[in-house]
């Protein structure tokens, strides 16, 4: 038999532990690959745990209600070695037997010349060893498929766990996915570029005495495996040691950039333009970043690649100091840096110009614009929108604000602005018009028990995202204002995980931000209500004072409410803009405590 660890997930990047919620396995079960194994919650979503292999659940090493470290070893599992031993010897024409090695150890040592070679690349592991299967991980609910943006190792390179596989794409976010293991790679399974269903095998890591060196004796058999490629196709194996010449600007579009440069953070998208580009790291360090805490964002970066295009900057020579930010004009490299800008043009683009004429530019939509724009398209196909349109008086928020900011961000260390306000009105509409809190399934209405408020954020890349918070209607005003906070920062950081945009049953949108009165904006599937807020306005407007009509200036805001006419009627939609802006009209000093 042998053994499989389970260790507690990484759950995103501000996420250092988890409590286990139920064990759904007990020692002595028997388990499939991908079965949940148990429950978890973190400070920000409860999930499920799946099995990494099939086996017999061996050993549970914390009990429900514990709250447990990422990385630290939760479970153990045996898989039969037998059944996996016998497995390859069918199969070794196929080097991607993905469904057969859920555990599928080296034969012993005498046993090598004939089954070893044919499954396994270069790092054969010694006796002992085992093949683990690393999958396409499940990012969301709503969320299938991955695409690999870039492997960080390559095969033939050790692993600790925790340490970065691979770079994904999904619908929504961009993400890195950790080893769960210490190994060795032993086989990636799909190319950079690739889309992958959730749960298939995209690696394998071979782990035991080779791959973690306990065996003193069979330790010169590690550098012997370098040669083993021999055997296989991918030839790159011994290419570690090129890295050398490669700090030059004229990487080829292949040299890797660091996670971190000191304490600068660079996101997988800047990373991946960076490759892409043949940005090295020292031009990375000397861009000026625009983003949350100086860091360079997708538009710094391609800033920076037309200014070099155009020769205003020229890339650091291989012996540049990394203190060199100005880009030393002697380099000669500059000139050849317009080539990999021009990219072929394709018998679509050739149709573009023939209808617009030369004088546009063509921009490719990067995976997430493209998401948007389908999921906009489907929503409109999918529900025939309504728009009510009301004026609200906010005057008693504008000056509950403005007494209270400067101690609230004292206090609570996060600003206090009108979108904490904002969201709390509308918990407090979907709270009186509970049929309005719902979602459609073919002729079924889903009526969600809770609260889920979504609020659209601009990205800086000029995307759009949609991070919620989760359960918004056992929040005061003080724990929304904290979650707006967290949830905006962490968007605008690229911080965000899945779970974090998964979930919301209403959405807000902030068209004030832009001094925008109001707009008619597009539900976001598979909610049916979308709540706008306009700019908020001082307005010469009526009230009755003492019986008589008198004109006093009020700040005023318009409001928006965008339902699924499929399951919410005018009367209903009207029911709860005027709840909405009801509880708007209601906050004052004496209703809410700051």
């Amino acid at each position: 038999m042998a053994k499989v660890e389970v260790i507690m997930p990484k759950m995103g990047e501000s996420i250092q532990e988890g409590k286990i919620l139920t064990w759904l396995k007990k020692e002595g079960d028997k388990v499939e690959r991908d079965e949940i194994l148990l429950e978890i919650s973190t400070d920000k979503v409860d999930t499920e745990v799946p099995s990494p292999q099939a086996g017999i659940l061996t050993k549970i090493y914390f009990p429900v209600g514990e709250t447990v470290e990422v990385g630290k070893l939760i479970a153990e599992l045996e898989t039969d070695v037998n059944a996996a031993a016998s497995a390859p010897a069918p199969a070794p024409a196929a080097p991607t037997p993905a469904p057969v090695v859920a555990s599928a150890p080296v034969v012993a040592a005498a046993a090598a010349p004939v089954a070893t070679p044919a499954p396994i690349p270069a790092p054969a592991p010694a006796s002992g060893g085992s093949l683990t299967d690393i999958v396409m991980p499940k990012m969301g609910e709503s969320i299938q498929e991955g695409k690999i943006l870039n492997w960080l190792k390559k095969e033939g390179d050790k692993i600790d766990r925790d340490e970065i596989l691979l770079e994904i794409s999904t619908d929504k976010v961009d993400t890195e996915v950790p080893s769960p293991i210490a190994g060795t790679i032993a086989k990636l399974l799909f190319a950079v570029g690739d889309t992958v269903e959730v749960g298939k095998v995209i690696a394998q890591i071979s782990t035991g005495a080779a791959a973690t060196g306990s065996a003193s004796a069979p330790a010169p058999a590690a550098p012997a495996s370098v040669p083993a490629p021999a055997s296989v196709a991918a030839a790159p194996a011994p290419a570690p040691v090129a890295p050398a010449p490669a700090p030059a600007y004229t990487n080829g579009g292949g040299a890797e950039v660091s996670r971190a440069s000191g304490k600068r953070f660079y996101s997988p998208l800047v990373r991946t333009i960076a490759r892409t580009e043949s940005i090295s790291a020292q031009e990375l360090d000397a861009i000026a970043g625009t983003g949350l805490e100086g860091r360079v964002t997708k538009t710094d970066v391609l800033g920076y690649l037309d200014q070099r295009v155009s020769g205003r900057v020229v890339a650091p020579a291989p012996s540049a100091a990394p203190t060199a930010p100005t880009y030393a004009p002697s380099a000669p490299a500059a000139p050849s840096a317009p080539a990999p800008a021009a990219a072929p043009v394709t018998p679509a683009d050739e149709q573009i110009f023939k209808k617009y004429g030369q004088n546009v530019e063509i921009i490719q939509m990067d995976r997430v614009r493209e998401r948007i724009a389908e999921h906009m398209v489907m929503s409109v196909r999918t529900s025939p929108h309504v728009t009510l349109i009301a004026e609200a008086d906010v005057t008693g928020i504008v000056r509950l604000r403005e007494l209270h900011k400067k101690s609230f961000e004292a206090r609570e260390g996060v600003k206090l602005t009108f979108t904490p306000f904002l969201i709390s009105a509308i918990v407090e509409g979907m709270r009186k018009n509970p049929m309005t809190n719902v979602s459609v399934e073919g002729t079924k209405i889903i009526r969600h028990k809770r609260v889920n408020v979504g609020m659209a954020t601009a990205t800086p890349d000029g995307n759009l995202i949609v991070p919620v918070i989760k359960d918004a209607d056992t929040q005061n005003l003080t724990g929304i204002a904290r979650s707006v906070n967290d949830l905006a920062n962490r968007a605008r950081s690229k911080k965000l995980v899945p779970d974090d945009i998964s979930g919301g049953t209403v959405t807000l949108t902030n068209f004030g931000t832009f001094n925008i009165l109001t707009g008619t904006p597009i539900i976001n599937q598979p909610q049916t209500v979308i709540v706008g807020a306009g700019a908020i306005e001082k307005r010469a407007v009526v009230r009755e004072l003492d019986g008589q009509d008198v004109i006093v200036v009020r700040s005023m805001m318009y409001i928006s409410v965008t339902m699924d006419h499929r399951v919410i009627d005018g009367s209903l939609g009207g029911m709860l803009l005027k709840s909405i802006v009801d509880a708007i009209h209601g906050m004052n000093e004496e209703s809410i405590k700051l």
